[in-house]
């Protein structure tokens, strides 16, 4: 079981030392890869109680990029995630729970308007101090979701069969974050 006793605490995420990131199948035969890169979010640890733990997220829509503008500017559109009018995604955890050496996070994940339920499985990568005297901690984690429960149906049929994209997306989090108390 991971032991977060010495991680207790409130941490506030560091945008330039974490990613956002997601892939999604491609043409059904490769993947797009991209990233947010505007966020802001916290977390609270209680190593003694893990399940009295929190975490909340809050990403901004428009910041995608996988490296097209072309593809970003439809990924922020009415076809998508509609940046105009949903400009947030938004994370808020439910439970936190040890899963063996990880965490397992649970919340209210909102994407287009809509909100469901999902698990984020997270490792405890560690501790440390940086040179400037601040506490930091790193986690991992992943979790795949269904374009489909959020509403983000917009494809295109190929000739070959399929569809340009796929379904399941993989989030991935690589967090670092600063114990603010």
């Amino acid at each position: 079981m991971t032991d977060l006793t010495a991680a207790s605490g409130t941490w506030a995420i560091d945008p330039s030392h974490t990613t956002i990131g997601f892939t999604v199948r491609h043409a059904m035969i490769a993947k797009v890869r991209g990233t947010f890169g505007e966020f802001a979010g916290a977390f609270t640890i209680d190593g003694s109680n893990l399940a009295a733990s929190s975490a909340e997220v809050t990403i901004q829509a428009a910041s995608i990029d996988t490296k097209s503008a072309d593809r970003d500017a439809h990924l922020t559109s009415p076809e998508f995630l509609d940046a105009a009018t949903f400009p947030t995604l938004t994370f808020t955890s439910t439970g936190v729970k040890a899963s063996g050496n990880d965490v397992v996070v649970t919340g209210d994940l909102t994407i287009h308007g809509v909100t469901r339920s999902v698990d984020v499985n997270y490792e405890f990568i560690g501790l440390s101090q940086d040179p400037w005297g601040n506490q930091r901690i790193g986690f991992e984690g992943t979790t795949k979701i269904s374009r489909k429960d959020f509403d983000l149906t917009w494809n295109a049929a190929l000739e070959t069969g399929g569809v340009l994209v796929g379904d399941e997306i993989t989030l991935l989090l690589d967090v670092e974050a600063v114990k603010q108390a």
